[in-house]
């Protein structure tokens, strides 16, 4: 098998930063390489010591450009790719007059497929290399998403959808139907190279008492799995929620009188969160996905991300773009925006923190980053080479950037997938081939 050094400056990171300069939190290489055979790292770190076990390797040398681990996707609509800039409609709308037709069309494998493999190929582009997908209610899209992610040798966390009322026809199944299906998904995809299964009932409005208890069941047949779906978002959606279930003491509490709130549990958006929810996801461990873009896209308000890290009882946090609500697939765009969220509360996220969260913070809210999300040795060579200089705006600012810290928030604030030179999956470079 043959191994490629990949040779440019290292950034990887060993805890959450606390601050612009806790440079205890990461491990930074200005002449780096990383070893890669068989899509596993071997080795990493300054480039004369790595390159000491690689003779025969093929070498790719990025240098100047800043190589990290692939970016991490926590919550994303594949099937919503075509309502993206949807115009002026609120949650319920747009999921009614935009995104119910849209996700109908998925009956059909053969769209089905086309639009996995151009999300996928969206992803390589934007230099995310995993995420967490949410598929329509047909069987067809998650087996369209699991094909594509396997033949790219990509790290997916993914499942059909599941939803038996307030919905289109199209778009509904039944609980019985639903449990079936997603049994043999699990049984199809579930651990198959590096496709991971997540139950996903679209939220508390569109499942009745019925199929949440077929939801619990599945989860508790599979305690391994992924659970997602989505959770106060829009205050509309809570109201709804809430008088479909009336005898639950908020929404947390629908999803937690079926046994749904857990470690492997993300919940997107959680933006206007009671205490008792808060603590409620807090003491399970469950992850509320901060989605930014569609959060400010859609009205539906301010996550309070920094005051969630920070309680007695703190949240685990990850980033998504959240396409198609979400109004790009960058999560570079992400941070830029969720920044701007949490100045708008009179705080502030470090650009350290901001390229924690999108690779081994995030790698950690999905419970992978034993695999993903980091340089270390035995993980999975999922890579990402990073120019802050790709445009004439950056050149023009990265001339008076003095620090790494610098650099990152040029990155984030101006960048987009021209700053992506390179995507690597499983040790393959996949944006030029795109």
């Amino acid at each position: 098998m043959t191994k490629t050094l990949i040779r440019a400056r290292l950034l990887t990171f060993q805890s959450e930063p606390l601050a612009a300069d806790d440079h205890a939190s990461y491990a930074y290489e200005e002449d780096g390489a990383v070893l890669v055979e068989a899509g596993m790292i071997i080795a990493s770190g300054a480039y004369a010591d790595v390159a000491r076990n690689a003779e025969g390797a093929e070498i790719v040398d990025h240098r100047p450009h800043l190589l990290m681990p692939g970016f991490i996707d926590a919550h994303a609509h594949f099937p919503q790719m075509q309502v993206i800039a949807s115009y002026g409609t609120e949650l319920l709308d747009w999921l009614n007059n935009y995104t119910f037709p849209a996700e109908s069309e998925f009956g059909d494998s053969a769209h089905a497929a086309r639009i996995a493999g151009a999300y996928l190929d969206e992803l390589a582009r934007h230099g995310t290399t995993t995420a967490a997908v949410y598929c329509t209610v047909h069987p067809q899209s998650a087996d369209a998403l699991f094909a594509e992610a396997e033949k790219r040798g990509m790290c997916i966390v993914t499942g059909k959808m599941m939803m038996d009322r307030n919905a289109p026809q199209a778009l509904t199944d039944t609980p019985q139907s639903s449990y079936d299906d997603t049994k043999a998904l699990i049984s199809k995809w579930h651990g198959k190279d590096r496709l991971h299964y997540a139950v996903t009932p679209r939220f508390a409005i569109t499942s009745t008492p019925q199929q949440m208890e077929m939801v619990q069941a599945l989860v508790r047949e599979h305690p391994d799995l992924h659970f997602q779906t989505h959770l106060s978002e829009n205050h509309a959606e809570i109201a709804l929620s809430r008088d479909l279930y009336p005898d639950a003491p908020d929404y947390t509490g629908i999803y937690e009188r079926y046994g749904l709130l857990g470690m492997k549990s993300l919940f997107g958006h959680c933006i206007h969160l009671s205490e008792r929810e808060a603590d409620a996801l807090s003491d399970s461990g469950s992850v509320a996905v901060f989605c930014p873009t569609s959060n400010l896209f859609l009205g539906s308000g301010l996550f309070d991300y920094l005051r969630y890290r920070r309680r007695e009882k703190p949240l685990r946090i990850a980033t998504a773009t959240d396409v198609g609500g979400g109004t790009n697939y960058s999560m570079l765009r992400t941070m830029d925006e969720g920044y701007k969220v949490i100045a708008l509360q009179g705080e502030k996220l470090n650009p350290l923190a901001s390229f924690w969260q999108i690779t081994r913070g995030n790698a950690e809210a999905l419970s992978l980053a034993d695999r993903i999300g980091t340089l270390e040795p035995e993980t999975d060579a999922d890579l990402v080479v990073l120019d802050a200089r790709a445009t004439p705006p950056m050149r023009l600012r990265m001339a008076r950037a003095e620090t790494l810290a610098e650099e990152l928030f040029v990155l984030q604030t101006l960048g987009d997938d021209r700053a992506v030179v390179e995507t690597y999956v499983a040790g393959e470079a996949v944006k030029g081939s795109i």
